[in-house]
């Protein structure tokens, strides 16, 4: 009966088109639940298979069959948490809610069964004497981390307690993140040609095409979209629009009523510190930091915090420089968030002959996708194919055949554009990860973003920082293509959390590169390239309110790390404890943090970046001092530095320690030096001295 209904469900039976796409044409909401149904029973007596085995354990027997079992269940769960966030409707959101303490469940039941974990403890202790290969090595040791981490060896009343613990958070997971999406998809604020004082024709088309799908035609309308309300927040000439705009972002998940997420995160921390001590860790922050680069919440905290006072000197000084602005133009006012982003931009405009909307019709969202591809190119040796005969899951994604020595490596599927059934954000996920394990397979990666669509019949034009986000997203979409170990576990972005950022925020480097952007840049309507003088101010620029940045993301990750850092958050509200600590760091008035907690999904919406948000900090130490390499090398695209690139940080995915990846790739140990100059502090930090 099960392999029937296994051959019957497109998610479970052999997926033999094009590159063993998921079939997407041919699976429907309903297929999942079956799917999940079978696959679980399938996974659950593969796990049962390895712990019972009346054979020793050997590396072979138990290890690698861990490694091959539940191929049927990740066909279905990648599938179906990809689709969840791209391309939810009530059904499969309905679905989520209800398999997520499934799949805890039996994640609990895999990493708490005592015999499974004995005969992994056994491996492990004899791991010297089992003439392992360094991977298989590696791959033994993080199991073993994995399974203890998880609660493997404790008492049964504490390992039933932490099975409890997982499936409340993963429904409380899946809960926050439906309820920011609601948020989101019910805003919408439509303006009249009267309205639109100050904006772009980029976004005027943007938002008339808006306005025209949501069923009002004729007006022009702005979303909670980032790719839509923050080019509104630049440019718009309407202080009270903007404000209203602004509030409304901002209060995304505290809204009273059914999407509310403040009693949904408050209990989620409360969970979280209980489960770190039965761990026996201090917090929670101790126990997710301590299997990071960083090690413990301190070094996090040194970090964060070193970089504080030079940015809040910095952005003391844009402030006054916008206020004086504000003043000359007769705003009788103090600058608040919602007038930020506008007078930064008159500001750039007036110290670097710099326009936002000048730069935009050069930066074409197909011209962007293939300026990433080149720089990919002449890094790795990568080439990108499209394919037109591969069915997705929406009309509006483009695929293409990764070949590397004329040889694929990989699919890579990009889905550039916002929609109403896509959760907010950009992320790199993927449909099936690379691995070597019997006939291996080759990895599907996919980008997705939400950029504002041009206007019926215009192209999509981005924003220099929309193209920073393609590339980064892209460097992760690389760091799972270039993928090349024996393992799944290994693979890819499997890296620690504080580690997977740098070869993202590494490769949003080359975008800057002007051979790049000589190429690639060039006008939407007369092909024109970017002028030398617009990339000579591009550059001269990019260290422009460098301190507001920082202030906005180091406040959202401070918070984040004293949310998690109390071992007895018993009567907690979140949102008065982040007024506590942007008080305590002296946060000025007219910065919002890039995150508030209600809406933070990063931190929230599963356990990714939980009490982890501080890693695009600590990843860009690495980045930036990364990157430096190549300057010394005297080349963007130096085949040597790039070789050793592409072996021991791209291709390695977790078969390596971090550090000593780096170490391998740059020769020695990162400094933080580079990280100053990058943001432009390091005159605010020698200043302070």
């Amino acid at each position: 009966m099960a392999g029937t209904q296994v051959a019957e469900n497109p998610l479970l039976g052999p997926w033999d088109g094009p590159f063993r796409v998921p079939p997407f044409a041919r699976i429907g909401s309903k297929d999942f639940r079956p799917a999940f149904e079978a696959s679980l029973g399938q996974a659950k007596a593969e796990v049962a298979a390895i712990a019972e085995n009346p054979q020793p354990p050997s590396f072979a027997n138990t290890i690698v069959e861990l490694e091959r079992s539940g191929e049927n269940l990740d066909k279905a769960a990648s599938v179906f948490f990809n689709l969840v966030s791209t391309d939810a409707d009530d059904e499969l959101e309905a679905l989520e809610r209800d398999i997520a303490p499934v799949l805890s469940r039996h994640r609990s039941e895999t990493f708490l069964n005592e015999k499974l974990f004995t005969r992994i403890r056994t491996l492990y202790e004899a791991r010297k004497d089992l003439g392992l290969s360094p991977e298989e090595t590696r791959l033994l040791e993080r199991t073993y981390v994995n399974f203890t981490r998880a609660g493997a060896g404790l008492p049964a009343e504490k390992k039933a307690r932490l099975a409890e613990i997982g499936e409340q958070l993963a429904s409380l997971g899946a809960q926050f993140g439906q309820n920011v999406l609601a948020d989101e998809k019910s805003w919408l604020m439509l303006l009249d040609a009267g309205d639109l004082d100050g904006l772009p024709a980029s976004l005027v088309s943007s938002a008339a095409r808006t306005a025209a799908e949501r069923g009002h035609p004729g007006r022009y309308a702005i979303t909670l979209l980032r790719s839509s309300i923050e080019p509104f927040l630049q440019f718009s000439a309407r202080r009270d629009l903007r404000e209203r705009a602004f509030r409304a972002w901002a209060a995304r998940g505290e809204n009273e009523g059914p999407t509310d997420n403040r009693a949904v995160a408050a209990q989620m921390v409360k969970l979280r510190a209980e489960r770190a001590k039965l761990l026996g860790y201090d917090s929670f922050a101790h126990f997710r930091l301590a299997d990071t680069m960083a090690k413990t919440p301190q070094a996090a905290l040194e970090l964060l915090e070193s970089v504080w006072p030079p940015a809040l000197r910095r952005a003391a000084q844009e402030e006054e420089a916008l206020q004086a602005l504000a003043a000359a133009e007769g705003g009788n006012f103090a600058i608040q968030p919602w007038d930020w982003r506008y007078y930064a931009e008159k500001q750039r405009k007036a110290q670097f002959d710099l326009d936002e909307s000048e730069l935009k019709p050069y930066l074409k969202l197909d011209a962007m996708v293939e300026a990433a591809f080149f720089a990919a190119q002449r890094l790795f040796g990568l080439t990108f194919v499209e394919r037109f005969d591969i069915p997705l899951y929406t009309k509006e994604a483009r695929v293409f055949e990764v070949f590397r020595e004329e040889k694929p490596v990989a699919l890579f599927i990009g889905d550039y554009l916002a929609r109403p059934s896509k959760r907010s954000g950009a992320w790199m996920s993927d449909f099936r990860t690379q691995h070597r394990l019997g006939e291996g397979q080759l990895p599907i990666i996919v980008n997705v973003m939400n950029f504002s669509p041009g206007g019926e019949g215009e192209p999509t034009l981005l924003s220099f920082d929309d193209a920073r986000t393609l590339f980064h997203e892209f460097g992760h979409g690389l760091h799972g293509m270039l993928s090349d170990v024996t393992f799944p576990t290994l693979a890819g972005t499997n890296v620690a959390r504080d580690f997977v950022e740098f070869p993202s925020q590494l490769y949003e480097h080359w975008l800057e590169q002007p051979e790049l952007l000589r190429r690639y840049a060039r006008h939407y309507a007369t092909g024109e390239p970017i002028p030398e003088a617009l990339i000579d101010k591009l550059i001269a620029a990019r260290k422009f309110n460098q301190g507001f940045a920082t202030l906005e993301y180091a406040a959202s990750a401070l918070v984040d790390l004293a949310l998690h850092l109390d071992p007895n958050p018993e009567e907690l509200d979140v949102v008065a404890l982040e007024r506590r600590e942007l008080a305590r760091l002296g946060m000025p008035d007219a910065v919002a943090m890039r995150h508030r907690t209600p809406h933070f999904q990063h931190i929230f919406s599963g356990e990714s970046y939980s009490a982890g948000y501080y890693s695009y900090l600590w990843s860009e130490i690495l980045d930036a001092d990364g990157f430096e390499a190549f300057r010394e090398a005297g080349d963007p695209f130096d085949p040597e530095t790039a070789r050793k690139l592409r072996e021991h940080v791209y291709a390695a995915g977790d078969s390596a320690d971090p550090e000593a990846a780096y170490a391998a790739f740059r020769g020695r140990a990162p400094t933080p030096e580079a990280l100053l100059r990058k943001r432009g502090l390091d005159d605010a930090a020698s200043d302070a001295a």
